[in-house]
Formats: structure tokens, sequence, C-alpha cells
């Protein structure tokens, strides 16, 4: 038995089916679609359990294909983008992508990829620290095993990854934390080159929990190392 489904989504036949084959001999189940269309389409049928997206797609480019997917659920996806695509890398990061891999790449390094994403997704067997039970900062709950953020009370809206780096920082009260150090406890790989995906996520979070986003009580900068939660 697969023990997940994997959507590949790129217009180029090689890439398509390089990953396709990898995948398969590692025991996923594999769709293909060769356009933005084909992946709505094929998204809808097959139910994945994570999406291999390009960026760089006809019909529909790959931000709004995901835009669309993340409508209506929280599938998890890891972005293919070139070297030249960091704008768009960037925004596929703000909307809450899972993590991306950067073309010419290793098809082991993208089975890697897949695997952590899908352990922190719970689809292939792991713990998550964070899952002990609920964690409350005054006004601030975070209920691990539901998986759920509350705000006086109110259920306050975070992506997969923004509920693991607020529930990793949370976990570990006035400790400093940099940025390599939490891609690779969070995103669950040793990162080799830009930490600005964390920043990215920690805005989005200041936003959803902070009374004032731009003076932070909570997520507080730790200039020239990186951020810590404050209980």
């Amino acid at each position: 038995m697969a023990e997940a489904r994997v959507l590949v989504v790129d217009d180029e036949p090689m890439v398509r089916d390089v990953l396709a084959r990898y995948l398969a001999k590692e025991g996923f189940a594999v769709e293909t679609a060769e356009d933005g269309e084909a992946a709505l389409v094929a998204f809808e049928q097959a139910k994945p359990d994570l999406v291999l997206l390009d960026l760089m797609l006809p019909r529909i480019d790959g931000i709004e294909v995901f835009r669309r997917m993340r409508a209506s659920t929280s599938t998890a996806v890891i972005m293919l983008t070139a070297k030249g695509e960091e704008t768009d890398r960037v925004v596929g990061l703000e909307l809450g992508a899972d993590d991306y891999v950067t073309k010419p790449f290793s098809p082991r390094e993208v089975i890697a990829r897949v695997r952590a994403v899908l352990r922190r997704t719970g689809t292939i067997g792991s713990e998550r620290p964070a899952e002990a039970g609920v964690l409350a900062y005054g006004d601030l709950e975070i209920d691990g095993r539901r998986r759920e953020v509350r705000r006086a009370g109110r259920a306050v809206k975070l992506t997969r990854k923004e509920f693991d780096l607020l529930s990793y920082l949370a976990s570990r009260p006035g400790i400093t934390l940099t940025r390599s150090q939490l891609l690779e406890e969070v995103w669950d790989f040793a990162w080799d080159g830009d930490t600005a995906t964390v920043t990215v996520h920690i805005r989005r979070l200041r936003e959803k929990i902070e009374d004032d986003p731009s003076d932070p009580r909570r997520l507080v900068t730790v200039w020239g190392v990186g951020y810590r939660f404050e209980p």
C-alpha cells in the first residue's frame, strides 16, 4: 500500500517523469499534471496528500493554482521554482506553502523534502512536541492536539507552517532561537541559504496574534540573532 498520494505539477515532461518514477519507487502513489488547468482537475479528483507545484505553468500560473487549492483545503504544497523566481517564491511562502525546492534539484532531495513535510502534517508517522496539550499565555491559547490557536477566546486562522512555528517558539518561552535553528526544527531540514522564509512567517504571525505588529510583545526580534517568544 502506498503511504501517501503525491500530485506532481510541472510543464516539463522530463521533470514530471523523473519525479514520478522516484516517488513511485519510494512507495508513493503518484498523479501528474502538465499545466494549471489540469492541475486543478487532478487535485479535485485525486485528493492528494501533497502537491509538488511548479510556479511557471501555462494556462493558469502556479501562484493562482496554489491560491485555488488552498481556498478549499490545507493540503501540503512544496513549490518547484527556478533560481530567478525569488518574488514568486516569497509570495508562495507568504500564502502558506510548506516548502520550496529550487531547480535544478536532486530527485533524492525532493523525496527527502516530501517525507519531511508529510511527517509534519501527520500523513506519515512522527510525533510533534507541540501536540502535548494546551499552552496558555494570557489571552493566547495554543492547542497542540487540535492544532488550534485562540486569542481572547476567538479562533485565529493560521496556516500549517504558521502554527508549527508559533508552537515551537511558544513551547520554549524566553529562549532565543536563530533563524537557522527554526528552519532546521520547524521545516525539518538544515537550510543551506536564504532564511527569509522565517522572517516572512514571523511577520504574518505578528499580524495575527499581536496587538501592535510593529511593536510585538510576544514574538520578539533579537537583532542579529533570531527570535524569542515572551510568555
